[in-house]
């Protein structure tokens, strides 16, 4: 018999790969000039790929067959509490994303062994409110740049253990510790973020690779390089935090 783990990391890759080949398209929950959940499995970001897979997932985990179950799902893992109540509810930096869903049940990130997780990272954000004009509902709701603001000074200080990109390797220890399926959130040193991508893990042979909804391959994809060689190329990645979808609903 599987245990709930290993059938969460099956349903994660099973639904993954049901989206392959979808267009990569950013900003596509910026249509309405109020807030309202947003349901696109057409075009996908790095963001809502993973939030549709997760949703997906726990549905079927938790007996959810039709649309309205989805779109029950869908809400709750991406506003705050489950509850959307306007723009600053959603979620917008994942490290409040996963706080949140750990919270509602949902997710857990994993912290350890050290190593692989030999470094720690120490938030510092605040994108959003220094670059509004960036954001179609701050641009036209200035009143809502506090509030991101204050959920930015919320965030700012945390600490969260992650594995450097110089530790991916394919080793018995990195393979026990990252599962297939895992959500992979990449640490950046840009200023303002935490994170600059998203994907899951995916284990082949040579070692570990990104299944992602990628910008630059314009559509979903099960990346062929190596995930530590794409990282390697990007000087501003840092190294990977590892979020696991676990069984429960609140």
């Amino acid at each position: 018999a599987k245990t709930a783990n290993v059938q969460a990391e099956d349903m994660m890759l099973f639904f993954a790969r049901r989206f392959m080949d979808r267009p990569y398209v950013a900003h596509t929950l910026e249509v309405n000039d109020d807030e309202r959940l947003i349901i696109n499995t057409r075009e996908l970001d790095c963001t809502t790929f993973v939030e549709n897979v997760v949703a997906l997932t726990l549905c079927a985990q938790n007996g959810y067959t039709d649309f309205a179950g989805f779109a029950q799902m869908l809400r709750a893992l991406r506003y705050r509490g489950g509850k959307l109540d306007g723009y600053a509810s959603r979620l917008h930096y994942f490290s409040d994303w996963i706080l949140d869903n750990e919270q509602m049940g949902f997710v857990c990130e994993i912290h350890a062994p050290n190593p692989p997780f030999t470094a720690v990272q120490k938030l510092n954000v605040n994108y959003m409110s220094r670059h509004p004009q960036s954001y179609k509902a701050l641009k036209a709701h200035p009143e809502l740049v506090p509030l991101i603001s204050k959920q930015e000074q919320l965030l700012t200080g945390k600490t969260f253990p992650y594995i450097p990109k110089q530790k991916i390797d394919n080793g018995v220890v990195m393979r026990q510790t990252v599962h297939d399926g895992d959500i992979l959130a990449l640490t950046t040193t840009m200023e303002g973020l935490e994170i600059s991508h998203l994907g899951l893990a995916v284990w082949k042979n040579d070692g570990l690779h990104l299944l992602n909804a990628s910008m630059i391959q314009k559509r979903v994809v099960e990346d062929s390089q190596l995930l530590r060689d794409y990282l390697q190329k990007r000087k501003s990645a840092t190294g990977i935090r590892i979020i696991r979808v676990g069984k429960g609903t609140k």
